[in-house]
Formats: C-alpha cells, sequence, structure tokens
C-alpha cells in the first residue's frame, strides 16, 4: 500500500516537473531588455479566478525592472472598478536565465515563471504555472510595448496558449484603458 502510494506521488511530481519542463525559455534571454513598460495584451488561463472575473478584466501597465540581487520587480496597476489597483511581486530568479519564481503572499500560490518569447522592443509572452493547495493551473500573458499588437503577435499568444492546453473560452485579448490622468493608468 505504501508503495503504492510513493509511487503515485513520485509519478505526480514527475508530471508537474515535466510540465514545466516543457514550457521553453526564450533563448540566449536578457533580463534587462526585458526591463520598463509593458501594457497586457492578452490573457488566457485555466484557473477558477479566471473564469469568474473574466468579464471584468481589462488592460492593464505593467512596470518591470531589476532589484540588486537580479530579481525582477514586477508592477502591474489595473482598472478595479472606478479607481485603479497596483500590485507588487518579486520574481526571484532561478538557474536558468528567463525562469522565475514566485510566491503569492495572499493565496500562498507558487508560480513557476518562463518568459517563452520576446524581441524585447514590441511584445513579451510569458507562461506560469500555479501551483496552490487546491490544484494547479495555467496562465499565459502576452505583453506590448504599446496598447496595440499585430495581428501575427496575437495569433502567435493563441496558438501558443492552445498548445499550453487552454480553451479558446479561457482566452481572452483584453480591452484597453485610459491613459492616465483621465483613468490613474
Amino acid at each position: 500500500m505504501q508503495a503504492t502510494l510513493l509511487s503515485i506521488l513520485g509519478l505526480a511530481l514527475l508530471g508537474t516537473l515535466h510540465a514545466q519542463d516543457s514550457i521553453p525559455v526564450q533563448t540566449d534571454f536578457q533580463q534587462d531588455k526585458l526591463t520598463g513598460k509593458w501594457y497586457s495584451i492578452g490573457l488566457a488561463s485555466n484557473s477558477n479566478w479566471f473564469k469568474e472575473k473574466r468579464h471584468l478584466m481589462k488592460m492593464c501597465t505593467t512596470i518591470i525592472s531589476t532589484t540588486a540581487e537580479g530579481n525582477l520587480e514586477v508592477t502591474s496597476t489595473y482598472p478595479k472598478g472606478d479607481q485603479c489597483v497596483t500590485r507588487n511581486s518579486l520574481y526571484s530568479k532561478t538557474e536558468q536565465p528567463g525562469r522565475f519564481s514566485y510566491t503569492s503572499p495572499r493565496w500562498g500560490s507558487k508560480h513557476n515563471i518562463h518568459v517563452v518569447d520576446t524581441n524585447y522592443e514590441e511584445y513579451a509572452l510569458v507562461a506560469t504555472q500555479i501551483s496552490k493547495s487546491t490544484g494547479s493551473s495555467t496562465m499565459v500573458l502576452l505583453y506590448s510595448r504599446t496598447k496595440e499588437l499585430s495581428p501575427k503577435r496575437l495569433e502567435m499568444f493563441t496558438q501558443f496558449s492552445r498548445e499550453q492546453g487552454l480553451t479558446d473560452d479561457e482566452i481572452l485579448i483584453l480591452p484597453q484603458t485610459g491613459e492616465a490622468g483621465s483613468t490613474g493608468m
């Protein structure tokens, strides 16, 4: 019985590790080029919070900077009701350039973050495996330096999201929001 349980746990762990390894990371990742202002253009996820809040989501602004230790400080400002909310996250670097980890202080979830593809000047495609006590989920984000991206980049995001097992109703191109001054974004 115990051997069977251990083998099942081992297979579950192996499956989790394989899922994380199956997400590619940008070749020759250059962290300093990822810093600066980005707009979230696309969001895909199979998490429950995404399914519940999908209809409320809008484009947000994200500022990425590097800490002295080489980690990423990620500050996202997004609309919530008639105000703007800012969330700060510290993505810890891992042994693999372009891959980061983050633990949510609010939910206790562990995030394995991969910068999948970027040309640094136009777009960045980021995939995250999220693990928490209630299960795991996948999230894919498409960032842009401007509020609009070419149909080619949007299709790349949609196709990659599908490759991660996400369905079309779990993939969203985010509606634009106002600029600073009118909504504080």
